[in-house]
């Protein structure tokens, strides 16, 4: 049985500066094609049973800095929707909702094409790709590149937590985290690793 590794993609403008950022496709700013860059020495001489990565730049651009090959785009690896949020710092959000919590308030509505998901939509969506996963796993490790709250979610449902208990694990951009198994249970086996 292989390990999961996730790999959140290197800085962006709106990463760096607190911004949301869900659809809006920013490249990697220097700092964050470094940080691509410095992940290839921990992935190096893996194989993958299967690659997935965000079919946004950001994504695709790390997975080839980083060196991975065989990537498939998914759009299911995208990240959350943040719909009338996306672009919008947390500390703006509390300028009119003081107590708001992206985990459990969700976001405000967005335009048709992006209207915003629940904490629920996004884990039906990390369901998805965990069932991919599962699949794959027995073949060897799998690897997913793509970006942090998504991924966080993923994490809590690979642990068999809620989508909400995403929030319990802090994400880093340019970073390699794995997910492995301990007595048949899926555990935290690295977190935030940089080179």
């Amino acid at each position: 049985m292989g390990d999961l590794l996730l790999v959140r993609h290197g800085e962006t403008e709106w990463s760096r500066s607190g911004q949301h950022t869900s659809w809006t496709d920013l490249p990697l700013t220097g700092t964050g094609e470094q940080q691509a860059k410095s992940l290839s020495p921990l992935l190096s001489g893996r194989t993958f049973a299967l690659a997935l990565t965000s079919p946004l730049h950001r994504a695709l651009r790390t997975a080839e800095l980083a060196g991975v090959a065989g990537v498939v785009p998914d759009p299911d690896l995208h990240e959350w929707d943040y719909g009338g949020y996306e672009g919008v710092t947390t500390v703006d959000i509390h300028r009119t909702r003081p107590d708001w919590y992206l985990w459990t308030d969700g976001v405000a509505p967005g335009p048709a094409d992006h209207p915003g998901e629940s904490p629920a939509e996004v884990g039906a969506r990390a369901d998805r790709v965990l069932s991919r996963v599962e699949s794959a796993l027995p073949d060897g490790d799998v690897i997913l590149v793509a970006h942090g709250h998504f991924l966080r979610v993923v994490t809590a449902r690979r642990l068999g937590l809620a989508p909400a208990d995403g929030r319990l694990f802090q994400l880093a951009t340019g970073t390699v985290s794995r997910l492995s198994t301990e007595h048949g249970r899926a555990v935290i086996a690295e977190w935030n690793a940089r080179p």
